[in-house]
C-alpha cells in the first residue's frame, strides 16, 4: 500500500514494486489519490450550450446547441501558459487561460434535427472501439394516440424518431434508422443498450426488441426482433396456419372466430408465462397441492401477467438479455421507482425464459451484489470499466447499496443508475481520502463563485468528469432558460 502523499514517491514506488495478483487495477485507482483537481475556474467564457458528456475514452466532449438542432464535439486539450514570476501558483491566471477555449478544441458541428425533430439530449451511446456515436432525434409525443396495429392501450406516439450514427473522429453520419409512429423512451438512454457492436432498441408502443449490429463500416444492420415472434421462422409457421384456417373456413368445416377471440400472445409473453407456470408446477410433488399453488401464485395473478409490458432491455453477454417488465403506467413515467417491475433473463439463441425475479427479491439484489459490473457494463473488451468503482469490487460502494436497500421500502427500486440533474445547492462538494487522517483532497461548488444573489430561484446542476485528467466541468442552470454558469475544476 502507498505510504507517501507525495507525486514522485507513489510514482518511483509504482515503477520499482510489483503489486501482489489482482491488484494491478486497484493499486493504479489508488494512485489518483494524488492527482485531483486544485484549482477552479468560476463562470468561464462558453458556449451556450448543453454540454451532455465526456466519452468513457477521454478523447471527446459531447454537446448539443440550444436549440436542439446541432451536434457539437469539442476535443479536451489542457492549459499552457507561460509565467515570468518566480512563484507562478499564486499569481492569478491570464485572462487567456481563462476562457473555455483554453481546455477544449472544437471539432466540429453536425445539423441531426430536421423537419420538425429535436436532438434528444439526454440520449448519447458510444461506441469505444470504433469511436462511433449513437444519437436520436424526434418529434413532439401524442399522448392520446389510439392504438393502431397493435400498439398498446395508454402508451403515447411519436409521429417520427431517428437514430443517427455518427463517426465522432469527423462528424460523418454514418447511417440512420428511423421509426414512424412509434415510442422509444430516449431519456437518459433507457430505450436502447449498447454491447460491443449490438444494440438493442425497444419499442415500448409495439413491445419488439429490435437487435441490431454496427459493423465497421458504419452499416446499421437488423439482426432480429424480438416480441409477438421470437424464432425467425414463427411469421412464416402461423402464416401458413392461418393459411390452412382459411382453407377449411373456405370447405364448409366450421365458422371465423372474431378477431378478438382468435389473437394470441405474443411469444415473449407466452415464454414468461410458461416460464411462470413450470416454476410453480415444479414447487409441488403432489397433484392436489400443485393444483392449489397453480390456482393462488399463477391464475389468480394471471391478469397481471398478461397486462405486463416491457420496459427496459439490456445484455448480459452477446447470448442473453435481462427484460425488465411492469405496468403501462410505469413503462411511460418519469418515475418509475414508484412502480413494481419484475426482471426476466432470456436467451436470444434458445428463445427461453432463464429466470425471472420481481424487483425486490432478496436473490435478485445479491445477485446485483456480486456481478453488479455485469448490470452496467456496455463492453467486455473496455478497459475503462476496470477502474470504476462498482458494488462488487468496492466495499465503500457496496455499503451505500445495502444502506439504501435497508431504507427501502418493500417495492422500491434497488437498481437504478440513471444519469439525471441534481437541485443545486449553495454549498461546496467535498471529496475527503478516506485513508487517515481524512484529508480534504478537493471541493467542487457550482455556480458563481460568490453565490446567487437570489436564493428562491430553483437551480439544477450536472457534473461532467472526464475519465483520465484530473478535469471537471460543473454546469448550473435555472429553470428559465437562462444562460448556464459553467465551472471548470483541473489541476493546476
Amino acid at each position: 500500500m502507498f505510504k507517501s502523499n507525495n507525486v514522485t514517491a507513489r510514482l518511483f514506488e509504482r515503477q520499482i514494486c510489483t503489486p501482489a495478483p489482482g491488484t494491478s487495477v486497484h493499486r493504479a485507482r489508488r494512485f489518483y489519490e494524488n492527482v485531483v483537481p486544485s484549482h477552479t475556474i468560476y463562470d468561464v467564457e462558453c458556449p451556450d450550450h448543453s454540454f451532455r458528456k465526456f466519452t468513457d475514452d477521454g478523447l471527446y466532449l459531447v454537446s448539443f446547441s440550444r436549440n436542439h438542432q446541432d451536434l457539437v464535439v469539442y476535443r479536451p486539450t489542457w492549459l499552457t501558459f507561460s509565467c515570468k514570476e518566480e512563484d507562478c501558483d499564486t499569481n492569478d491566471l491570464p485572462l487567456k487561460a481563462r476562457k473555455f477555449e483554453s481546455f477544449f478544441t472544437q471539432l466540429y458541428s453536425v445539423t441531426l434535427a430536421s423537419s420538425g425533430e429535436l436532438i434528444c439530449k439526454d440520449f448519447f451511446l458510444y461506441m469505444e472501439s470504433n469511436q462511433f456515436g449513437l444519437f436520436a432525434t424526434s418529434t413532439a409525443q401524442i399522448h392520446d394516440a389510439p392504438p393502431t396495429g397493435g400498439a398498446i392501450q395508454g402508451v403515447p406516439s411519436v409521429e417520427k424518431i431517428t437514430f443517427h450514427l455518427l463517426r465522432l473522429e469527423d462528424g460523418a453520419i454514418l447511417d440512420e434508422r428511423v421509426f414512424h409512429n412509434d415510442y422509444v423512451n430516449l431519456a437518459h438512454s433507457i430505450g436502447a443498450f449498447l454491447y460491443d457492436d449490438l444494440l438493442a432498441i425497444v419499442s415500448l408502443r409495439y413491445q419488439r426488441i429490435h437487435i441490431l449490429q454496427i459493423r465497421d463500416s458504419g452499416d446499421l444492420v437488423d439482426v432480429r426482433a424480438i416480441g409477438e415472434f421470437c424464432c425467425e421462422d414463427d411469421e412464416l409457421f402461423l402464416n401458413s396456419s392461418s393459411q390452412v384456417l382459411v382453407n377449411h373456413v373456405g370447405n364448409g368445416f366450421h365458422h371465423s372466430l372474431p378477431e378478438s377471440e382468435t389473437s394470441f400472445l405474443s411469444g415473449i409473453k407466452q415464454r414468461l408465462l410458461s416460464f411462470i407456470f413450470r416454476g410453480i408446477w415444479n414447487e409441488e410433488t403432489d397433484q392436489t397441492m400443485r393444483v392449489q399453488c397453480l390456482k393462488k401464485k399463477f391464475y389468480f395473478h394471471f391478469q397481471d401477467y398478461i397486462d405486463l409490458i416491457i420496459w427496459k432491455v439490456q445484455f448480459l453477454d452477446r447470448h442473453h438479455l435481462l427484460i425488465k417488465f411492469g405496468s403501462v403506467d410505469g413503462g411511460v413515467s418519469r418515475n418509475a421507482d414508484s412502480h413494481p417491475s419484475f426482471f426476466a433473463v432470456y436467451n436470444m439463441e434458445t428463445t427461453e425464459i432463464v429466470a425471472f425475479y420481481q424487483n425486490s427479491a432478496d436473490e435478485l439484489y445479491f445477485l446485483f451484489e456480486l456481478f453488479s459490473d455485469h448490470f452496467h457494463v456496455s463492453s467486455k473488451s473496455s478497459l475503462h470499466m476496470n477502474f470504476m468503482s462498482s458494488y462488487s469490487n468496492n466495499i465503500h460502494a457496496l455499503e451505500q447499496l445495502r444502506c439504501t436497500k435497508n431504507k427501502a421500502t418493500s417495492f422500491s427500486q434497488l437498481i437504478s443508475a440513471i444519469d439525471r440533474h441534481r437541485q443545486s445547492t449553495d454549498h461546496p462538494i467535498k471529496f475527503i481520502s478516506r485513508r487517515q487522517p481524512n484529508i480534504l483532497k478537493f471541493k467542487m461548488k457550482p455556480g458563481p463563485e460568490a453565490g446567487s444573489m437570489d436564493g428562491r430561484t430553483k437551480k439544477i446542476c450536472s457534473f461532467l468528469f472526464h475519465p483520465i485528467l484530473p478535469l471537471a466541468l460543473s454546469v448550473q442552470q435555472t429553470l428559465f432558460l437562462q444562460a448556464s454558469v459553467v465551472n471548470i475544476h483541473f489541476r493546476r
